[in-house]
C-alpha cells in the first residue's frame, strides 16, 4: 500500500525533527498541537484497524506512536497518548472483525494521516 508507506515515512520524518517554536520545559503548547493530537488519534485508529484487518504493517503503528511521543517529550505525552487511545478505542468498540466498512475507514484514515503528517512536517518542521 503506497499510501501507508507514505504516511509512515512522513510520520517518521516528523518524529525525527526537533519540535519547532517551543522551548523545552516551557510548558507552552506548540502551535501545531491540534494537528498533532488529531494525528495521534488517527495513528490509534490505524493501529487497531491495521491489526484487525491483518495488514503486514500492523505492528508498525504503535511503534510510530511511541516515536512521536518520544520526539515530543514527556510534557505532551499524556495528551498524545490520550488521543491515540481515543482513536484506538473508538474502533475497538465498533469492530470485532475486518468488514468492508472497516476497510473503508482504514483507507480514509491512511489518507488523513498522510495529509496531517505532511502538513505538520512542511508547515511547522522548520
Amino acid at each position: 500500500m503506497l499510501v501507508a508507506a507514505l504516511a509512515l515515512a512522513a510520520a517518521q520524518a516528523f518524529a525525527q525533527a526537533p519540535p519547532p517554536q517551543v522551548q523545552p520545559g516551557s510548558g507552552t503548547r506548540p502551535v501545531y498541537e491540534a494537528e498533532l493530537l488529531r494525528l495521534s488519534e488517527v495513528i490509534g485508529a490505524l493501529a487497531f484497524l491495521r491489526d484487525l484487518c491483518g495488514a503486514a504493517d500492523a505492528d508498525e503503528w504503535p511503534e510510530r506512536m511511541r516515536q512521536l511521543i518520544a520526539a515530543e517529550g514527556p510534557e505532551r505525552a499524556p495528551r498524545l497518548a490520550g488521543a491515540y487511545n481515543r482513536g484506538y478505542g473508538g474502533f475497538a468498540l465498533t469492530y470485532r472483525t475486518c468488514t468492508p466498512s472497516a476497510e473503508v475507514a482504514m483507507a480514509r484514515y491512511l489518507d488523513e494521516g498522510d495529509r496531517l503528517s505532511r502538513l505538520i512536517a512542511t508547515r511547522y518542521g522548520g
